[in-house]
């Protein structure tokens, strides 16, 4: 097996760093050389550069060092570009969610796809889960991503049919409505974040915050 430069990009205050010390430590015990940063290196050339959990925008010529700079993104692309897009199909309804790997373009979230897998929910995941899970894919297409090379380039298609964005979610966005049930609000719950944006409503001037989890 050929042994690879890679550079693993992601936010400073991404949720998604659980998982990717774990990708780090399988890359390198297939023998390739890992660096994890939280700015894109326009410095060095790497064979493989995933950008996880990364919202930093790349300009072309910056891109143009690498040999592949790849991103993963849960929604079925074209569809579902744009910001937290689990969390937007969860409160969506679905419960099945493809998690895509694709080549970085100029635009965002517009390059050829290479992978991609569906993960399936039964509703009953909160957040922790729900990332869980899609951290797990993200590794598992990472790795099969190096694994495969070159021959994985085959699979390449270029993006088709109507595209769509999903807007920033801020912490308003936990907002519950006391005019609903719980019911309706259950996938509002399912992906707050206790921690960072936590569910709350408002009742005669006062606000309330409501943390959830399962009773184990």
């Amino acid at each position: 097996m050929n042994k690879y430069q890679i550079a693993i990009i992601t936010d400073e205050t991404s949720w998604s760093e659980s998982y990717l010390d774990e990708l780090i430590m399988d890359f390198r015990n297939m023998g390739h050389e890992v660096v994890c940063r939280y700015k894109f290196d326009k410095e060095h050339a790497y064979d493989f550069v995933f950008l996880l959990s990364c919202q930093e925008i790349i300009k072309p010529e910056y891109l143009a060092l690498n040999r592949h700079n790849l991103v993963v993104h849960a929604s079925a692309l074209p569809q579902g570009k744009g910001w937290s897009p689990l969390t937007w199909q969860i409160l969506e309804g679905k419960s099945t969610i493809p998690v895509t790997l694709f080549e970085a373009a100029e635009h965002v979230d517009a390059g050829c796809i290479y992978l991609q897998e569906d993960i399936h929910f039964d509703g009953t995941e909160l957040i922790d889960e729900l990332r869980s899970a899609v951290g797990k894919a993200t590794c598992a297409l990472c790795k099969t991503f190096v694994h495969d090379y070159p021959a994985v380039l085959h699979h390449s298609r270029e993006q088709q049919g109507e595209e769509s964005f999903y807007p920033r979610r801020r912490p308003e966005d936990s907002k519950l409505d006391l005019d609903k049930s719980i019911r309706d609000q259950i996938n509002l719950l399912r992906v707050v974040d206790n921690e960072r944006y936590p569910a709350f409503f408002e009742w005669m001037g006062q606000r309330y915050r409501i943390l959830i989890q399962k009773d184990e």
